[in-house]
């Protein structure tokens, strides 16, 4: 389904994000925990893209298989790293054979393992001209016919937080305004700990003109492992003083740790529906149990039950 159908469907959208695996083990390990959150009837699913072409194939791989053997929606991400056009364009063409509606374009992180990497070889230098190339994929190309005769949906990266590669904020919101103005229909945020930072975020993109939806991401806390995981996948995402001390209380216990981050996701969850927010987009690191702990906290079945009605900002309370 289109994303603009979806934010027509849904009051508040909920979705969740996977990444490919590297083995056939561990593929059929995640296609578990997707068929363990299929009850929970999330507004769409994406799936990650790897840098340097490492995991890439399985992305693909994993988008046909989720759309070939679930109900879910998959909308795989695709960066401009390590790409020509001739291979953006054969993806897309995969893409619509599929029946793909939506994808999250983004600028992608260079490999690990070529850190002088030199991005004037790739195509589109940037996350804005990829997001140009999609919409008019197939005007420009002659490209086969899409299932949806608006093309594909197209969504792009926010940070509320801001951004590694970009100290200037100001700055920042002029590549996300020229994003939105290249055709982009919507922004999924890095993920966050402190809702004061997506209320921000969210302020400052109105006062730019950018007013297409904007989904939160949040990755619950579960070990000491995961926050330092996740410290590295957000390049330094801010753990507030308050979710510090309440993790440290736990003295390392592996069941308070994760109890804690249970809450604190489940807290920030409830807060930003109150708040207003159009979606929420759930980091799971390919494991369902925490989402789901999530939802039950929060007294829902599933994300067409996530339907609440505007109300006043609150603060971010029992965290």
């Amino acid at each position: 389904m289109h994303i603009l159908d979806i934010f027509d469907k849904h009051a508040r959208t909920f979705s969740f994000e996977f990444f490919p695996p590297k083995t056939d083990k561990a593929a059929e390990s995640l296609f578990e925990a997707v068929k363990e959150l299929e009850p929970l009837a999330p507004s769409f699913v994406s799936v990650t893209y790897g840098a340097g072409g490492g995991t890439r194939a399985r992305t693909h791989e994993l988008v046909k298989r989720i759309k070939r053997e679930s109900p879910l929606d998959p909308m795989p991400h695709l960066t401009c790293i390590g790409h020509t056009e001739a291979e953006i364009y054969d993806i897309l063409e995969q893409y619509t054979e599929a029946g793909v509606s939506n994808i999250l374009a983004l600028a992608g992180d260079p490999p690990r393992s070529d850190p002088d990497y030199d991005r004037s070889r790739d195509s589109f230098p940037y996350a804005s001209h990829l997001v140009r190339y999609i919409r008019q994929f197939r005007d420009r190309h002659g490209g086969k016919q899409h299932p949806d005769s608006r093309g594909f949906g197209i969504g792009v990266a926010g940070f509320p937080e801001g951004h590694h590669g970009c100290p200037n904020r100001l700055e920042e919101m002029d590549h996300l305004k020229a994003k939105i103005d290249e055709g982009a229909d919507f922004i999924i945020t890095q993920l966050f700990f402190s809702n004061d930072d997506f209320y921000d975020y969210r302020d400052r993109c109105e006062m730019a003109g950018i007013n297409v939806p904007i989904i939160a991401g949040v990755m619950p806390i579960t070990s000491l492992k995961g926050m330092q995981t996740i410290c590295g996948l957000a390049l330094g995402a801010r753990i507030p003083a308050r979710l510090q001390r309440a993790i440290a209380r736990c003295d390392g216990t592996a069941e308070s740790v994760r109890r804690v981050g249970i809450h604190w996701a489940t807290e920030q969850c409830s807060d930003l529906l109150d708040a207003g927010v159009r979606g929420i987009h759930f980091y799971t690191l390919n494991k369902s149990t925490a989402t789901r702990e999530i939802y039950a906290n929060l007294g829902v079945a599933s994300s067409l039950s996530l339907i609440s009605p505007e109300a006043p900002r609150s603060p971010l309370t029992g965290a």
